[in-house]
């Protein structure tokens, strides 16, 4: 971006500590650009596509026991949630180590 803003707008917004301190930097002409710019621009834009797609959802299929279902969709009303959405907690919580099974 090679746009120059209107430094009466800089001047009057409200900066937090973090920006004041690269205000600083950019008005001192310290402020360095990365070399690498199209690289690094590159992996993060890779970084941030990965994550948008580990945030979607699979659908599977998967085979229980019809007492198992029926005790499930049972707990799930009990606490007012659709029984797909328990499932889905019970495996999120194992998957992040917060549920621990004995095999």
């Amino acid at each position: 971006m090679n746009k120059k803003l209107d430094k009466k707008y800089l001047d009057e917004t409200p900066l937090d500590n973090y920006e004041k301190e690269l205000k600083e930097f950019l008005d001192k002409g310290e402020f360095v650009s990365d070399p690498n710019f199209k690289e690094t621009k590159k992996i993060l834009e890779e970084a941030a596509k990965n994550h948008i797609e580990l945030q979607e959802s699979k659908s599977i299929t998967l085979r229980v026991k019809k007492k198992d279902l029926i005790k499930l969709k049972a707990r799930a009303a009990r606490n007012n949630i659709p029984y797909q959405t328990l499932i889905g907690l019970l495996i999120n919580h194992y998957a992040e180590g917060k549920t621990k099974l004995t095999l």
